[in-house]
């Protein structure tokens, strides 16, 4: 899930790709830089300023290596996906096979109707789960700024709430598509600004920091590198949108690799800078300038904005579950307005849950790690690996099976502890 601050637009693209295939289609025109920058933008978001946190729970080496290898996991099981499109397109005959196809798709493949219900299911948990960090993120960051006004809740229901239930009517995407660029600017000043009085407040920056604080810290920040990682529903949409699809691997390869080595200096930065005082949203430890206030409000506001977007593919599951009911179609056709009243009210209804949601939970950075190493758990490692199975198993040699295997029972495991360790934490 992280889903990044423009991952929903290219959500929303897909399922326009999907329209778009159903009635038939090429396929896309996309260079290797436009695709190495849809990958990064489809991955790097909000979560990536609580991996300063991270490293502080974790360690500086062992926060390292676990975004690494949160990195090179997800990398691997993205290209499983490939894989199993691979095969679909080769088992398929030129006039059945229309050259797109989701993530629900593939599980309709491999278990018909529930298959596609459960991925979607976990999409839209994961996507609602990254809902919730923007809420938590706008609040925290605004009480920051505005401390004396309100509490971070009070500013989830007394201003993003109305706001975002306005918002929630907006059915054309295209018109708040430049917020979203304009929140990535922000993430990258964010970033800059952070990376900058790191660098000043470097004296002595390894004393008093740890490289190793104990084993068990180290699946919490497995859980939110996989959070900041998690743009994996969109990895079919963005190789069927290459020109030259048969170099996605490498684009993929070089893009994953690349984000790793970010994700690594910042989290390594923000943690030598601050040490123990490292908060789990690092925007929160720069000091009250009119500098970071400009970028924090700059960010909130951007963020305001592309929410709706991250809304989209929840409405879009939600909505599509309305019509397809029996009760709702016989009242639609009975009473004039009450299809349009009926979607509306679901979107309200789905705005309002998140928004309670978002009161209730007291820390951003164990609630990203919750999430990554849940829903996430499930979507990159534990989905793939079984699909790549069910499709593809039969042609695979005997350590790929065995490699596949390995991740499916880690993806079932740390899903398993990131659950037990969520219900039996203070």
């Amino acid at each position: 899930m992280e889903e990044g601050v423009a991952a929903p637009l290219l959500a929303a693209w897909e399922e326009e790709e999907e329209v778009r295939r159903r009635g038939g289609g090429g396929g896309g025109g996309a260079t290797s830089a436009q695709t190495l920058g849809n990958v990064v933008v489809s991955i790097v978001g909000t979560g990536v300023l609580g991996l300063p946190y991270a490293f502080h729970t974790a360690g500086w080496v062992a926060g390292s290596l676990g975004v690494a290898a949160a990195g090179c996991a997800t990398l691997y099981c993205m290209l499983l996906l490939v894989d199993c499109r691979d095969k679909l397109e080769e088992e398929e005959s030129e006039e059945a096979y229309h050259g797109h196809y989701t993530y629900g798709d593939l599980g309709e493949k491999c278990f018909g109707t529930i298959g596609r219900c459960l991925t979607e299911i976990l999409i839209l948990v994961s996507q609602a789960g990254g809902s919730v960090a923007y809420l938590i993120f706008i609040g925290q960051n605004l009480h920051s700024v505005f401390s004396q006004l309100m509490s971070p809740a009070a500013f989830i229901f007394a201003i993003l709430l109305p706001v975002q239930i306005a918002l929630s009517f907006i059915r054309s995407l295209s018109s708040l598509s430049p917020f979203s660029i304009f929140a990535d600017v922000c993430n990258v000043l964010a970033m800059a600004i952070v990376i900058k009085e790191d660098l000043q407040l470097f004296d002595h920056p390894f004393a008093n920091r740890n490289a190793f604080n104990g084993l068990w810290a180290i699946p919490f920040t497995f859980g939110v590198a996989v959070f900041c990682f998690e743009g994996f529903s969109m990895t079919l949409a963005l190789e069927s949108s290459m020109a030259e699809r048969r170099k996605f691997r490498w684009v993929l390869s070089q893009a994953v690799v690349g984000i790793i080595i970010v994700y690594a200096c910042f989290g390594v930065c923000g943690y030598l800078a601050y040490g123990e005082a490292t908060k789990d949203i690092i925007t929160l430890n720069l000091p009250n300038s009119w500098s970071s206030a400009a970028v924090k409000v700059g960010l909130c506001i951007a963020l305001v904005f592309t929410f709706p977007v991250m809304m989209h593919p929840i409405h879009e599951i939600v909505e599509e579950r309305f019509q397809s009911s029996g009760c709702f179609q016989k009242l639609s056709h009975k009473v004039r307005g009450a299809e349009w009243v009926g979607l509306h009210s679901s979107r309200i209804v789905m705005v309002t849950i998140l928004s309670v949601v978002a009161s209730f939970i007291p820390a951003f950075g164990f609630f990203i790690s919750f999430v990554g190493s849940t829903v996430c758990a499930l979507l990159s490692f534990v989905l793939p690996t079984i699909f790549h199975l069910s499709i593809v198993g039969s042609s695979m040699s005997l350590w790929r099976r065995w490699v596949d295997y390995g991740f499916l029972l880690f993806g079932l495991g740390f899903a398993g502890y990131g659950l037990v360790s969520a219900l039996f934490s203070h």
